[in-house]
């Protein structure tokens, strides 16, 4: 078998087409997530906190003015941009909250699936039947 019939075969697989599906839709909701934390709950945390925006808190390393937004000091040198990671994290901890509650959700869903009865056969029925009337 060649290499590319090799490649074919397993590219065709259902678990690999489920995984590219899986990455694609994860990183579309991952932009969702990133538009949730950056322009909702951010602000209203930064609000809480006195007005203050988490993604243009940093420690200079370089020397620069520490009254430079991040990008202006990012372009002197380098600087240590903990408010960035704050928000990254709060995305992170919004995102795993999130997918596990869809998990906990389907995870329900199974257990009540595997819980309802199955319906019985309408032959199984009148055999049931046949048999208890000659049992009589």
């Amino acid at each position: 078998m060649s290499m590319m019939q090799e490649f074919k075969a397993f590219a065709v697989k259902g678990n690999v087409m489920d995984l590219a599906v899986g990455v694609i839709i994860g990183a579309a909701f991952g932009k969702i997530v990133d538009s949730l934390v950056g322009d909702i709950v951010m602000p209203i945390v930064g609000k809480i906190f006195g007005g203050l925006d988490f993604a243009n808190y940093y420690l200079p390393l370089n020397g620069q003015a520490s009254n430079l937004g991040l990008v202006e000091a990012k372009k002197i040198g380098a600087v240590l941009a903990y408010g960035n990671f704050i928000t990254i994290a709060l995305n992170f901890l919004i995102l795993a909250f999130i997918i596990f509650q869809m998990v906990r959700l389907v995870n329900k869903m199974k257990k009540q699936e595997v819980q309802a009865p199955a319906a019985v056969p309408e032959d199984v029925i009148l055999l049931r039947e046949i048999r208890d009337a000659l049992k009589k």
